[in-house]
């Protein structure tokens, strides 16, 4: 046991406010575990909502637990130290449930590395019937979790905070009757969201591709994911202050659930169907709550701007606020102003493709004069820096659809450098450039991924064409890591083999596809045909197959 983890997780403690601390005796032990580091973990709202409800309930304890930091990691291996959790340095082991909370594909691998560290067998055919219960929930369990199923026992698909206490109850009174692990299993499975892999075989046709999912005894053939109706009933917010995470001190705020544009490319427009608001009410109230307490919030939502009571938040809140990114067609005066006002200094818009042509394939339904009127509004305000997010790589994508992303951004500099001289004070526009990735569930899911050495050519155009421009600068993400969550996100099974050998191989992903003897192409770089059955199709996420064919052929014929 290592003393200086222990005192440094207790100072973590220390400098939080708003942790859980309860007695662990006669209560369903779960620890909530997030697979990144406790920086990145504590900005997720979903994440700090099942924590705090599970911890309503008087017969839980809920802990939570991270990936340790690299120098800790190092630290638990050298003092043969279990991973614990944060509240009690209790070992996660001894937990009765272990549930990660999953957002992103690339942090698969740490699930891996979490359950070692914990001592906790991550293949869940080698587990024994004493330890603890494995549980997968956020966006990843539910649109495509099949590469998971090999380490996984139970994944929840949809939201999480209805369902979340029907496993508990179920698990509570079957454990009381002596049932074990896979009686328990069984039982949960009978609720609906609940998808236990165990209960599934899976067979392919001769040709690699998924043929189907074959249910044993009673299992559903279909999933249904859980969402929630009343969203008011429900407002995930910061539970837990802390300094030391990416939105310090910040009172985030989900305003809405889903998104009514439906972009062709986006998983929240398909997936988190159907839309929901909340009513300006409950947000205000939460933030009155806070009152003397945050200063600065924040609001969460897939389009903030879209947010029907967005002028009337606003006009009510007292402290500053921020938003992740603007819509460029729906961007309110009031809006900037309350932004200006907050302190903010750049402000960020989302066009996603140069051209309008490419925006109507992709059903980013704004015009290059809703970009060019929202950068003017926005700038004009007193808000010196723009960032614009765009994607390569998109289905139909010419090489002049990427040139028009230069022809766009000098047209947005020009009203920066317009706007800057009269302030007396020029800003900066910045281009954020990130690569395509087909979604399970959206109508591009079963276009092609564009290879790494295309994307790459298509970047070093991008960084050119900017590089001797004033005020405008580039970012973008690395081509090879889209290619890993492309396999990831059309991955089946089979690709639970990469995961494992990428774990093996610390992270080195091309060794361990080669050690797995997967065809990673197969899954990334194939168009698949409209006929082929999906490794996701099981997963019913209330979108049905005929609607996202016919988006599909829409954006083909707009190309």
């Amino acid at each position: 046991m290592s003393w200086r983890l222990i005192e440094k997780y207790r100072d973590i403690l220390k400098q939080e406010r708003g942790a859980i601390c309860k007695e662990h005796t006669g209560k369903i032990r779960v620890a909530i575990i997030y697979p990144n580091t406790y920086y990145v973990g504590m900005s997720n709202l979903g994440f700090q909502a099942i924590y705090y409800h599970l911890n309503q309930r008087d017969d839980v304890v809920c802990e939570r637990g991270f990936l340790p930091d690299e120098g800790d990691i190092e630290e638990f291996k050298r003092t043969n130290t279990s991973l614990f959790s944060l509240e009690s340095q209790k070992r996660l082991k001894d937990f009765d449930i272990v549930a990660f909370s999953v957002s992103f594909e690339n942090d698969y691998i740490n699930i891996l590395k979490i359950l070692d560290l914990a001592g906790i067998r991550y293949k869940k055919e080698e587990r024994g019937k004493n330890e603890p219960l494995i549980i997968m929930g956020g966006v990843c369990a539910f649109f495509n979790p099949e590469p998971l199923t090999s380490f996984i026992d139970l994944i929840v698909v949809g939201e999480g905070e209805d369902v979340i206490n029907e496993i508990i109850d179920r698990f509570k009174d079957e454990r009381s009757e002596g049932a074990g692990k896979k009686e328990i299993l069984e039982k949960i499975a009978r609720i609906e969201g609940c998808y236990i892999p165990e209960l599934y075989d899976v067979e392919y046709n001769d040709d690699r591709t998924f043929k189907r999912i074959i249910p044993k005894g009673e299992a559903s053939p279909i999933i249904k994911k859980r969402w929630v109706k009343d969203v008011d009933k429900y407002i995930p917010c910061t539970r837990i202050f802390t300094k030391n995470t990416e939105f310090a001190d910040m009172l985030l705020i989900e305003v809405s659930r889903g998104c009514g544009r439906a972009c062709r490319f986006c998983l929240e427009g398909y997936a988190y169907r159907p839309l929901r608001y909340r009513k300006a009410e409950g947000i205000l109230k939460l933030v009155r709550g806070e009152k003397g307490v945050k200063e600065r919030i924040g609001l969460v939502g897939a389009a903030v701007s879209d947010y029907p009571y967005i002028d009337d938040v606003c006009l009510n809140i007292a402290g500053n606020i921020s938003v992740s990114s603007l819509r460029a067609d729906s961007v309110s005066e009031t809006l900037i102003k309350k932004l200006l006002e907050s302190g903010h200094k750049t402000i960020a818009l989302a066009p996603e493709a140069g051209s309008e042509r490419l925006r109507r394939v992709i059903k980013k339904d704004i015009t290059e004069g809703d970009i060019l009127n929202a950068a003017g509004l926005i700038l004009s305000s007193g808000i010196p820096n723009l960032k614009l997010y765009f994607m390569i790589g998109l289905p139909t994508e010419a090489d002049e659809d990427v040139a028009a992303i230069i022809d766009l951004a000098k047209k947005v500099r020009e009203i920066l450098l317009e706007t800057g001289r009269k302030r007396g004070r020029l800003g900066r526009l910045t281009l954020s450039i990130s690569s395509f990735v087909p979604k399970p569930h959206t109508p591009f899911q079963w276009c092609r991924m564009e290879d790494a050495a295309s994307l790459s050519r298509k970047l070093r155009f991008l960084k050119k064409s900017i590089a001797k421009t004033d005020n405008v600068f580039l970012t973008t993400d690395l081509p090879k890591w889209a290619y890993i969550q492309g396999i990831l996100s059309r991955g089946d099974r089979r690709v639970g083999d990469i995961i494992e050998w990428a774990y093996k191989m610390d992270g080195n992903w091309m060794r361990a596809i080669r050690e797995a003897g997967v065809d990673a192409d197969f899954y990334a770089l194939r168009e698949r045909p409209l006929d082929e059955s999906l490794p996701w199709d099981h997963i019913d996420v209330g979108v049905k197959r005929g609607l996202l064919i016919k988006e599909y052929k829409e954006a083909i014929a707009n190309s």
